[in-house]
């Protein structure tokens, strides 16, 4: 397998030879995009694991569908997850401990589910009741 030099270097060769004109600045475009996303991976390499990582509400899509897992605070939404995907959601017999989204990823009949774990919702969290703010 090319490794991501390697990459650029054939897609910017490959520009490189293709003439400049309406016709093909369609294909100049998908090359400028794949040419941008191996550059951004090269600064930013990306983790190999259960259902990406990112900060806060950020989540990398991973598997076929995304799945909220949304409700009250302490209905055990972080225990499911802990249960069903084998990820660390940490449960506490506080509310609120869940303060970002928590991915997980499950198999199911050959297809890839994202689970996330969601904060608690709570009537009047718009207001900044709980941690409705956050």
């Amino acid at each position: 397998m090319a490794t991501v030099m390697q990459k650029i270097k054939d897609i910017e060769d490959e520009m490189a030879r293709t003439q400049k004109n309406k016709a093909t600045a369609h294909h100049l475009g998908l090359l400028k995009a794949k040419l941008a996303k191996l550059r951004r991976e090269l600064l930013t390499p990306s983790s190999k694991g259960g259902g990406g990582a990112g900060e806060g509400f950020d989540v990398t899509k991973s598997g076929d569908s995304r799945v909220g897992l949304v409700g009250f605070p302490s209905v055990g939404k972080s225990t499911l997850l802990n249960k069903l995907t084998g990820t660390f959601s940490e449960v506490a017999s506080y509310e609120f401990t869940t303060l970002t989204c928590i991915p997980g990823v499950i198999t199911y009949r050959g297809a890839k589910l994202q689970l996330l774990d969601l904060p608690g919702i709570i009537e009047g969290a718009k207001d900044g009741k709980g941690r409705g703010r956050q």
